[in-house]
């Protein structure tokens, strides 16, 4: 069946997945009819589910019901320390139970919550407050420890709540413990009901943190309807996957999924977390990634989903280990937000007898605008995949005018009802990158006569580690500031596993001296860890430029030649 023929049947009047038309800021959108309305919905809802197991960490295994109770009465805490609709909650913690408490408890009573990146230092995190003006950080005892220090220099902010903290707290700082308990507590706290609020789909929900290529991070300001659209969409594009193979779609079901991708990350809060909470599924979590830890989970749990990035499944893949494991529960293996081998894509299939996936999308789409999975991803294993129905791709000219023909490559475009609404507090950004409903993502693409999406190449001088991105102008700032370093540049190379590793060339300035080992450590102590250098190349003369006086990065590569076999 075509893509053609699997949409008309799919989205035909009367379907779970018809579509209908409506304005929205001005444009007009095609969008879900049937999608929940708010996170609020969404979380009361699953109540429905009862029983099941929402979530897995270690030995706290908590149920939907459990979830909700814990929700409810986080919600109305916040609401006693005088949280409002469209006020800032941020969440900075590594996967715990307590993630998607927080997360519900702040959208369900309009506030808009802020996931922070776990990985980002103090002085990040610092920023990300700042920037967003949050009243409330909810927050586990690893990154309260990082940001101490930082409180006095928030106005903003006027209470922490901080999870699993083995020392005493003061000032600001509480236990969230003293609210909600622990997660072997939540399913015997009174049963209540979430806070009254107006909400609409449209309403404000969530800022989540962008690397962009140049400049400092950008909060994109996403919408209730921008996450309640992954729910739909995901299940859309696994319909229209089976009608390709001329299979009729199976109603959903629960699954367990290991989830080792951070939750402050969109792919997993919005393409997954929230169809897993439609469908009643599981979400396991991991402490930190570990291989061997992880067979032994889907082992022990029959998890049937895994994945994130391209980095997880190779290392299930080439684990010596991996026979004395039964892992034969496993039916997919999804990732984005890094580039994948060919090979991988048949590896997942042939030796696990998992469908693998993949996909395209970006933090200013809150995850899902293409989905590639089963038959279609091994038959085109370098493409992106189809949009889904609600979404519109095309490839833009230099110009930023001239709409290209099918398999001219230049600027993807993409347009529907997952789009944030723009850039938080930064008017300038959002004029240049949302255009009439369109986001300009940067990245070079082209599209196939069916409407697959390549990615020939993303935005200049963005590097994807593993999933996590670095972008380069940060990185380089940095070393700027070491006082041997007078040039440099940062660049991504190729990793099989990872997609990409940074590695920095620098010139130092005449009579000085810095070593490969301490320019690391510099960086290291000044951001997060994913972003400091694998290697650094010193070169004698200042950095090759173009006539604009641009760093000519594409020859820097030949430097790095001895580590080919590194990368493998």
């Amino acid at each position: 069946m075509s893509i053609a023929q699997a949409h008309a049947m799919l989205t035909a009047p009367g379907t779970k997945f018809e579509m209908e038309t409506i304005d929205i800021r001005g444009v007009s959108t095609r969008v879900w009819k049937n999608a929940p309305p708010t996170l609020r919905f969404l979380i009361e809802a699953s109540r429905g589910h009862g029983a099941q197991l929402f979530t897995i960490y270690e030995d706290e295994r908590v149920s939907y019901e459990a979830t909700y109770r814990a929700v409810a009465t986080l919600a109305a805490r916040l609401v006693a320390l005088g949280v409002g609709k469209g006020d800032r909650v941020a969440l900075a913690m590594r996967n715990l139970p307590e993630w998607p408490v927080a997360f519900f408890a702040a959208t369900a009573i309009g506030a808009i919550m802020v996931p922070l990146n776990a990985w980002w230092t103090g002085g990040e995190l610092e920023y990300g407050l700042a920037d967003s003006g949050s009243k409330i950080l909810i927050v586990d005892a690893e990154r309260h420890a990082r940001l101490r220090e930082q409180y006095a220099r928030l106005p903003a902010l006027e209470q922490v709540l901080v999870s699993r903290a083995a020392e005493p707290l003061d000032g600001i700082a509480s236990r969230l413990e003293d609210v909600i308990g622990t997660p072997h507590d939540w399913g015997t706290l009174p049963e209540t009901v979430l806070p009254a609020v107006d909400l609409v789909t449209d309403d404000d929900a969530t800022i989540f943190y962008t690397s962009g290529t140049t400049g400092a991070p950008k909060g994109a300001l996403g919408t209730h309807r921008n996450l309640m659209t992954n729910i739909l969409s995901g299940g859309y594009a696994g319909a229209r996957s089976f009608l390709r193979r001329g299979e009729a779609p199976p109603e959903p079901t629960p699954r367990v999924g290991l989830t080792v991708i951070p939750l402050f990350h969109v792919t997993a809060c919005s393409a997954s977390m929230m169809g897993t909470i439609a469908t009643g599924s599981t979400m396991v979590f991991m402490r930190k990634w570990d291989t061997v830890r992880a067979m032994e989970i889907i082992e022990r749990e029959k998890v049937n989903l895994t994945g994130g990035v391209p980095t997880i499944a190779w290392q299930l893949l080439e684990h010596p280990d991996r026979d004395k494991y039964d892992l034969s529960s496993l039916e997919a293996i999804a990732y984005g937000g890094a580039p994948s081998a060919p090979e991988l894509v048949k590896r997942i299939y042939t030796e696990f007898g998992a469908l693998p996936g993949n996909g395209w999308g970006m933090t200013e789409t809150m995850a899902t605008v293409t989905s590639h999975s089963s038959e279609d991803y091994l038959n085109r294993p370098t493409s992106a995949g189809p949009p889904v129905a609600v979404a519109d791709l095309k490839i833009v000219a230099e110009d930023g005018v001239t709409e290209l023909p099918v398999g001219e490559i230049g600027e993807l475009w993409a347009r529907g009802p997952m789009i944030v609404k723009g850039y938080w507090n930064k008017p300038e950004e959002t004029a240049a990158t949302f255009v009439d409903g369109w986001v300009r993502t940067g990245d070079l693409a082209r599209l196939d006569e069916e409407g697959f999406c390549y990615v020939v190449d993303r935005a200049k001088d963005m590097v994807i580690r593993g999933g996590e991105n670095i972008y380069s102008t940060e990185v380089e700032n940095v070393l700027y500031a070491h006082p041997a370093v007078t040039d440099c540049a940062l660049i991504g190379l190729p990793h099989r596993t990872l997609g990409e590793e940074p590695a920095a060339v620098v010139h130092l300035c005449p009579g000085c001296e810095a070593s490969e080992a301490e320019l690391q450590a510099w960086v290291r102590e000044r951001l997060a860890v994913f972003k400091t250098p694998v290697a650094i190349r010193f070169v004698p003369e200042t950095l090759p430029r173009n006539a604009n006086g641009k760093i000519l990065k594409k020859d820097l590569k030949a430097l790095f030649e001895d580590r080919v076999g590194v990368a493998a």
